[in-house]
């Protein structure tokens, strides 16, 4: 091949109790991307529609991602990059993973395929830097991955893909402003309580063994956030009562997605994600915020091929 278009998922990163850890991939929402080979070294992003963002190779996620791949392959030649950029910026659905996890996915397949997921992984991860300051995973791999996705380790690095219940849906509204990731970590406390950490780790743990026992009920008791969401939630219109009514409604959990200020919900089928988006637009509507909503199943592929 020398083009290939394809869908890069959105995605909700820490999942409530996995800050950082622990992500997964959306499947109703995220960019499209077209990459192709150039006999000309380097990478060239030609077009962005859909958000104002930099064609600058060095300045842009995407390029830098590339880059990244680049710099580790034998490939004499180079890529273009059309963006059509879906995922607003600063939304908290992992706007820069799709668009980073995206480019070198897409290069890697142009490529014949000689890296593996890991790797991509931390080429992709390179743009997140760019993005946040941090090189995190926690949207990314499961990007890549596709499902569910767990950091075990950053150094070295260590992914663990995590089996994803059938029945599971997830609701995300993003009230419409803009809170950057950099910003949203400056806030963060850099310590916390031995009794903080060990409900976490509680309710990661509890996380991860109900998405492998397909145990719906021990989802919805560790979704909670005792560290960060405490925090980050003062910065997000009316996020107590759209978190509280997605609860009543029937939602296994809630909380914020990635940096805020989307949240999400998850829920046991769709007629009840629905009606959790029914709630999240009927309290927003009632104090005037504007917001986009999606409802989806989880994206067990990741970014895939659409032509």
């Amino acid at each position: 091949m020398e083009e290939i278009k394809v869908f890069c998922p959105a995605t909700i990163a820490n999942v409530s109790c996995g800050f950082d850890v622990l992500g997964l991939a959306l499947d109703s929402v995220g960019d499209q991307m077209t990459i192709r080979k150039t006999a000309e070294k380097g990478i060239r992003i030609t077009k962005i529609i859909g958000q104002d963002l930099p064609l600058e190779t060095v300045k842009n996620v995407a390029g830098v991602a590339g880059l990244a791949l680049l710099a580790k392959s034998d490939y004499e030649g180079g890529f273009e990059i059309e963006i059509d950029k879906r995922i607003k910026p600063g939304s908290g659905i992992g706007s820069s993973a799709a668009s980073s996890s995206g480019a070198v996915w897409a290069m890697n397949e142009l490529l014949g395929r000689p890296f593996s997921n890991l790797e991509l992984v931390e080429f992709a991860m390179q743009g997140e830097k760019l993005a946040s300051d941090v090189a995190h995973a926690d949207n990314v791999a499961p990007a890549i991955y596709g499902g569910f996705t767990l950091v075990r380790s950053y150094d070295p690095l260590d992914i663990v893909p995590i089996p994803t219940p059938s029945e599971l849906f997830a609701t995300v509204i993003h009230p419409q402003i803009e809170i950057k990731t950099s910003d949203s970590r400056k806030i963060l406390k850099t310590t916390i309580s031995m009794e903080q950490g060990i409900r976490q780790w509680g309710n990661l743990g509890g996380l991860v063994a109900g998405l492998f026992q397909n145990d719906y009920d021990l989802i919805g008791r560790s979704l909670h956030d005792h560290i960060v969401e405490p925090i980050r939630s003062i910065l997000i219109p009316a996020f107590d009562d759209i978190k509280t009514n997605a609860i009543k409604t029937g939602a296994l959990g809630s909380g914020i997605s990635g940096s805020g200020p989307s949240i999400f919900a998850l829920s046991k089928g769709q007629k009840i994600a629905e009606a959790v988006a029914d709630s999240m637009k009927a309290t927003y509507r009632d104090i005037g915020v504007d917001f986009d909503i999606h409802v989806s199943k989880i994206n067990s592929q990741g970014v895939k091929i659409i032509s």
